[in-house]
């Protein structure tokens, strides 16, 4: 008897403990199964977004009556705006599902929640203030990853800087401009982008002509250079639509200035300016058409 006496308050006294160690493994069981559905949900998202349609050719195509970028790397550059949403979404759902979980053990065990929460609330407020830079630069890269306003190999103007853009984080974009200058730029800073790469681009010539030139016949000239240029096999697929000659531009103190444009892939308006430009002097050339003495003395083409 005095045995049974002495080992019942002990056994006592531990069922409150087993008790709220029976709970703890059931809320910490539960979050996991609960993070592993979600992480399972956005993989399947993700890997759908990853499998839309795309093509490694230069052009364009309808579908339900949006215009569908089939540039090269589209898909890849779809993949990981899919993959970096997703990375954000486990994040950030990982970190919910983490604070719900210990903050309801805590209460489990008799930690007082509300002075914790007074607590946490004030520090994150003082973090916010320190960091609001930071918080800024990645508030900033997801808006802009969301709106898919430029990725990797898109060629971009952020004012400061253009280039090719290298590397997109949330924090920051890395671009090369033309000269090989590799610039970091942070989200947070960035004001406006000048999208060169989305959809189309446009190829833009200016030619100058002397003043005593027949523009109707050097109009008719670029018009046939543009045209044969077309219908090369070599711009199949990089010239969208047929060429257009707009005309006179301006009236230069040099001559005058006539513009032709054409519609191409994007990232090809400059390779096709330059083909066209040597197609035109060519042309020019050959039927006479001058160009002022002034441009080629200093050295410049049409």
């Amino acid at each position: 008897m005095f045995g049974l006496d002495v080992t019942l308050p002990d056994t006592l006294a531990l069922e409150p403990l087993v008790a709220a160690g029976v709970r703890i493994g059931v809320i910490v069981l539960f979050a996991l199964v609960l993070r592993w559905l979600a992480g399972r949900g956005i993989r399947r998202v993700v890997h759908r977004a990853t499998k839309g349609p795309g093509s490694s050719a230069f052009g364009r195509t309808k579908a339900g009556g949006a215009l569908r970028d089939l540039r090269p790397g589209a898909g890849e550059r779809r993949k990981q705006r899919a993959q970096a949403l997703g990375g954000l979404l486990t994040s950030v759902v990982t970190i919910l599902i983490a604070g719900v979980t210990l903050v309801t053990i805590l209460s489990v065990v008799g930690v007082p929640i509300a002075p914790l929460l007074t607590s946490a609330g004030i520090l994150g407020i003082a973090l916010g203030f320190g960091a609001q830079t930071l918080v800024k630069d990645y508030l900033a890269g997801i808006f802009m990853i969301l709106e898919d306003q430029y990725g990797i190999g898109d060629w971009i103007d952020l004012g400061d800087a253009s280039g090719e853009v290298e590397d997109v984080t949330l924090r920051v974009t890395r671009l090369r401009d033309t000269d090989g200058t590799v610039w970091y730029v942070r989200n947070g800073e960035v004001l406006r982008v000048g999208n060169q790469s989305q959809g189309w681009a446009r190829s833009v010539l200016d030619v100058t002509v002397d003043y005593d030139t027949d523009l109707d016949r050097a109009q008719q000239v670029l018009a046939e250079e543009a045209h044969a240029m077309a219908e090369d096999p070599e711009f199949k697929g990089v010239i969208l639509e047929e060429p257009s000659v707009w005309g006179v531009n301006d009236l230069a103190k040099d001559g005058v200035v006539l513009r032709v444009a054409i519609k191409t892939a994007p990232l090809q308006q400059w390779a096709t300016t330059r083909a066209l430009r040597g197609r035109v002097k060519a042309r020019f050339d050959a039927e006479g058409i001058t160009i002022p003495r002034s441009l080629l003395a200093a050295g410049v083409t049409p």
